[in-house]
C-alpha cells in the first residue's frame, strides 16, 4: 500500500553515515536525503550526455531485431491473437551482436545504447497488433458479410497507409503522461524493470541487485543505521519500504564521498525489483548460447512440421475427441515457451477456460441443438457458439477492470471536495465547507500522487542551491527528480507532433476508407483513445497487464450508441473505431515500459521517444508487407491461421450492433458475464494476497474458450514447467525465460523458409 500521507509524525529514514561526528537525526536525514538527490542528478545527467544515447548503428541494429520480431508475431497474431514485445530478447540479441564487434567499434557499446536498441526493436515487433493486422483487417477482408459492406480488401498502399495513420498518436501521447506515471508516482512497469536490471547485469553492474538486497538487509559495515526504536525495514505488496505503522523510508545509499556512483543503485527501492527473480551476475556467453541453442531445436521442429503437417494435431486423447471434439495437441515449442513466459497461473486459467468451453459448453451445445453445425464451424457450430459465452466474460472483466483503474483515478480529488463536508458534518460545523484548498494542522491532503520517496531537487526554481541542511518539509515540497531538460521532449514537440499525429490519423482513415467512416466517428475515435490509453498505461504500470482487448471492446462498446443501427456501415465503423483505441493504448503502454527501463538506466527520454517513433514507422510499413505476403499464400482463415481474434473482433461489433445470438447464447453470455464480474472484483480486492492466482481471470479464460484446445494444452505444459523450475526447484527464472524467448523467435522466423517452401509448392510427405 502507499504511504500515509496523512501522518502527522516525520518519517523515520534509514541514513548513512557521512562524519564521525555525532550529529541528530533529523539532520542526518535530510543531508541524507539531500546526497542521494545530488547523486541521482549527477547520475541521470552524466548518462544522459552519452552520445551512444542516439546512434545510427543502434537504430539499424534494432530494426534488425525488429524484423525477426514482427515476422515471429504475425506468425503467432495470426493463429492464436497472441503478441510479444520481445523486449529482454532483443536487449540479449543487441547486446550479443555488439559484444562480438566490441574490438572494432570506434566508441564502446553502453547500457544506454542497449535501451535504445531495445526500443526500436520493440516498437517495431508489436505493429502487427498495432496496426490491426491480427485482428481487425482479417475481419474486414474474409469475415465481414455483404449486407455489412464487405468483404473489403485494401490494397498495399492503403494497407501501408492505415498503418502509418495508426502508428504515430498513441506514442506522442505517452510521453506527457510519463511525468506522472514514471517520475511522480513511480508505477512499477515491472517487464521496463526487469529488462533495465538484465541490461545492467549483461554489461557488468550488477550493484542494482546487490542494492536492493542491502535496502532489505542493511549492514552495519556500510554506515547504515536506523533511529532508535524504529523497527527493520520490510517491503509492501506496492515495492515500498516500510514499518509496521506503514512510515515511509528512504534509503539513502550515497558513497561515503558523496559523489554520484557510475551504476543507478539509488533506483531500487522504487522499483519493484521483487518482480525479477535470479537475476544473478553469469556470463552472457552462457545466456546466448542458451538461446540459439533453443532457438535452433524450435526451428528444426517447425520445419518438420511443414513435411508432417500431421504433428501440429496429435490425438493425444484418442481420435474420437480429436476428431468431433477438436481435443488435439499442438506440441509446438513456441506455445510452450508462450506457457513459460505467461507463467503457471495465467495458463492454468486458459486450461480452465478451454475445459469450461470445449469439454462442457461444445458438447452441451451440440447435444441440445443450439450449434447443430459442424463443430469447427464458426457460423453454425458449437466453436461459434461459445465464443460468445467468452465475449461476455471478456467484457465482464474488461469493464470492472478499467472502472476500478478509473475510479482510482477520480477518488483522490472527490476526497478533497468531500473530505471538508465530512468533517464540518462531523463537527457539525459547516463554516468551511468552501475552504476547499486547506488542511487543518498536520494534515496532508491528498493529491493522488504515490510517491514512494521524499526525493527532491537541491537547486531552487531560481538556481540556487539550498541550505546544507534544509528541514523535511522543503525538501518534500520540491520536484522529483528527472532528466535534465535538454534530455526531455519539450512541450512544444509533444503538442505540435500530437495534433500532427491525430490529423495524420484522421486523414489517413478518410483517405483508405473513404465515405464509409463518416468524419465525426474517426475524430471520435481517435479522442476515446486518448482517455482509454491512460488506462491502459495505468493498468500496465501497476500489473505489467495492457488490457488493449478490454479498451478495444470498450470502444466498440461505446460506438455502438453513437452509430445508429440503421447505417449500414455500423461494424464497419465499429471494427475502425475499436482499432483506433487499441492501437493508442498499445503503443502509449509499450513506450511508457521502455521509458522505465531508460529512466533506470539514466538514457535520454527524447532519445528514446525518436527511436520508437522510428520503430513504429517501420514496423507499419513492415507488418503491412508482411500481413499480405501471408494472406497471399496460406488461407485465411484455414488450418494454420484461424485468425480466432478476427472471429472475437466481428462477433463484438455484430453483438454491440444490435444482431441477433445464436439459440441460447445470450442466456449463457449474461450468467457467465455476471460470474466474472465477481470473480474480477474478488481478484481486485486480493491483489498482493495469497490466494489471487486461485481466483480465474476473465481475459485469460476467455482466451482459452475461444483458441482451440492444441494451443492451450501447449501452453499448460510451458506454465507447468515454469512452476516446476522456480517454485518446485527453486531455480532462477533468468535461464528459463532465454529457452522460452528462443523457442518462440525459432518458431516465427523458421516460419518464413516454410512460407517460401509454400509459395514453391515443395510437397508434404
Amino acid at each position: 500500500m502507499a504511504p500515509d500521507r496523512g501522518s502527522t509524525t516525520e518519517p523515520a529514514y534509514q541514513t548513512i553515515s557521512t562524519s564521525n561526528n555525532p550529529v541528530i537525526d533529523d539532520e542526518l536525514d535530510d543531508r541524507g536525503v539531500q546526497n542521494r538527490r545530488n547523486e541521482e542528478l549527477n547520475f541521470l545527467s552524466e548518462h544522459g550526455h552519452e552520445p551512444q544515447n542516439f546512434t545510427l548503428r543502434g537504430i539499424l541494429v534494432g530494426l534488425g531485431v525488429g524484423l525477426i520480431i514482427c515476422f515471429s508475431n504475425m506468425y503467432f497474431g495470426l493463429q492464436t491473437g497472441w503478441i510479444s514485445s520481445m523486449s529482454m530478447p532483443s536487449s540479449l540479441i543487441g547486446f550479443a551482436f555488439f559484444k562480438t564487434l566490441s574490438k572494432h567499434l570506434d566508441i564502446p557499446f553502453t547500457p544506454v545504447e542497449n535501451v535504445l536498441v531495445q526500443t526500436v526493436a520493440g516498437s517495431m515487433g508489436t505493429m502487427p497488433l498495432g496496426c490491426g493486422f491480427v485482428g481487425v483487417m482479417p475481419a474486414l477482408n474474409y469475415l465481414l458479410k455483404p449486407e455489412e459492406g464487405g468483404p473489403l480488401f485494401l490494397s498495399l498502399w492503403k494497407l501501408i497507409l492505415w498503418a502509418l495513420g495508426l502508428c504515430f498518436f498513441g506514442v506522442v501521447f505517452a510521453v506527457p503522461l510519463r511525468r506522472q506515471v514514471i517520475i511522480r508516482e513511480k508505477l512499477k512497469f515491472p517487464s521496463g524493470t526487469a529488462t533495465a536490471l538484465m541490461i545492467n547485469v549483461l554489461h557488468g553492474k550488477d550493484e542494482v541487485w546487490k542494492s536492493s538486497r542491502q535496502h532489505r538487509n542493511p549492514s552495519p559495515s556500510l554506515g547504515i543505521r536506523h533511529p532508535p526504536s524504529s523497527p527493520s525495514p520490510i517491503r509492501d505488496d506496492d515495492g515500498y519500504y516500510s514499518d509496521a505503522s506503514n512510515s515511509p523510508r528512504v534509503s539513502t545509499d550515497s558513497p561515503r564521498d558523496g559523489m554520484a556512483s557510475s551504476t543507478p543503485r539509488f533506483r531500487t527501492d522504487t522499483t519493484d525489483v521483487e518482480e525479477v527473480q535470479g537475476w544473478e551476475k553469469g556470463s552472457w556467453v552462457q545466456r546466448v548460447k542458451l538461446l540459439v541453442l533453443s532457438f535452433s531445436i524450435s526451428g528444426l521442429y517447425t520445419l518438420g512440421t511443414y513435411f508432417f503437417p500431421v504433428l501440429r494435431n496429435l490425438p493425444v486423447f484418442g481420435s474420437t475427441l480429436a476428431q468431433n471434439w477438436l481435443w488435439t495437441l499442438n506440441p509446438s515449442l513456441a506455445y510452450v515457451g508462450q506457457g513459460i513466459i505467461m507463467g503457471p497461473a495465467t495458463t492454468i486459467h486458459m486450461l480452465i477456460g478451454a475445459i469450461l468451453g470445449w469439454a462442457i459448453l461444445s458438447p452441451l451445445a451440440k447435444h441440445k441443438g443450439w450449434a447443430p453445425g459442424p463443430i469447427d464451424d464458426w457460423e453454425a457450430g458449437s466453436k461459434g457458439w461459445i465464443i460468445w459465452v467468452s465475449l461476455a466474460i471478456m467484457l465482464a472483466d474488461s469493464i470492472v477492470s478499467l472502472a476500478y483503474i478509473a475510479g482510482k483515478q477520480v477518488a483522490p480529488y472527490a476526497w478533497i471536495v468531500l473530505e471538508p463536508m465530512y468533517r464540518a458534518r462531523a463537527g457539525r460545523s459547516w463554516r468551511n465547507i468552501f475552504n476547499l484548498g486547506s488542511s487543518s494542522a498536520g494534515y496532508v491532503p491528498i493529491d493522488g500522487v504515490h510517491d514512494s520517496t521524499v526525493l527532491t531537487d537541491t537547486l531552487s526554481n531560481t538556481g540556487e542551491p539550498l541550505p546544507s541542511s534544509p528541514q523535511s518539509a522543503d525538501l518534500k515540497s520540491l520536484p522529483d527528480v528527472d532528466a535534465p531538460p535538454e534530455h526531455l521532449v519539450s512541450g512544444r514537440v509533444v503538442w505540435i507532433g500530437l495534433i500532427s499525429s491525430i490529423l495524420f490519423c484522421i486523414l489517413c482513415i478518410r483517405i483508405t476508407f473513404g465515405a464509409l467512416v463518416p468524419l465525426y466517428a474517426t475524430v471520435a475515435a481517435v479522442l476515446i483513445a486518448l482517455v482509454l490509453s491512460v488506462m491502459g498505461v495505468r493498468a500496465l504500470g501497476e500489473t505489467d497487464l495492457n488490457p488493449v482487448s478490454g479498451i478495444s471492446k470498450l470502444a466498440q462498446l461505446f460506438f455502438a450508441l453513437i452509430i445508429p443501427q440503421s447505417n449500414k456501415n455500423s461494424v464497419l465503423i465499429n471494427l475502425i473505431a475499436g482499432a483506433v483505441s487499441e492501437a493508442g493504448a498499445l503503443q502509449a503502454g509499450d513506450l511508457m515500459q521502455d521509458l522505465k527501463t531508460g529512466h533506470l538506466l539514466g538514457a535520454a527520454p527524447n532519445a528514446q521517444f525518436w527511436g520508437q517513433m522510428i520503430g513504429s514507422a517501420v514496423g507499419a510499413v513492415v507488418s503491412a508487407l508482411i500481413y499480405k505476403l501471408y494472406t497471399n499464400v496460406y488461407p485465411v482463415p484455414g488450418d494454420l491461421f484461424q485468425v480466432p481474434t478476427g472471429y472475437v473482433w466481428i462477433f463484438t461489433a455484430r453483438l454491440v450492433t444490435g444482431e441477433g445470438l445464436p439459440p441460447m447464447a445470450w442466456q449463457w453470455a449474461i450468467g457467465t458475464g455476471l460470474i466474472f464480474s465477481a470473480t474480477t472484483c474478488a481478484r481486485i480486492v486480493g491483489t498482493g494476497k495469497e490466494w489471487h492466482p486461485l481466483i480465474p481471470g476473465g481475459i485469460a479464460v476467455a482466451v482459452g474458450m475461444f483458441n482451440v484446445p492444441s494451443f492451450t494444452l501447449a501452453r499448460a505444459i510451458g506454465g507447468f514447467m515454469s512452476w516446476y523450475w522456480k517454485s518446485y526447484m527453486g531455480r532462477p527464472e533468468t535461464p528459463l525465460i532465454v529457452v522460452a524467448s528462443g523457442f518462440v523467435l525459432g518458431e516465427g522466423v523458421v516460419s518464413i523458409i516454410n512460407l517460401v517452401m509454400s509459395t514453391m509448392d515443395v510437397p508434404h510427405l
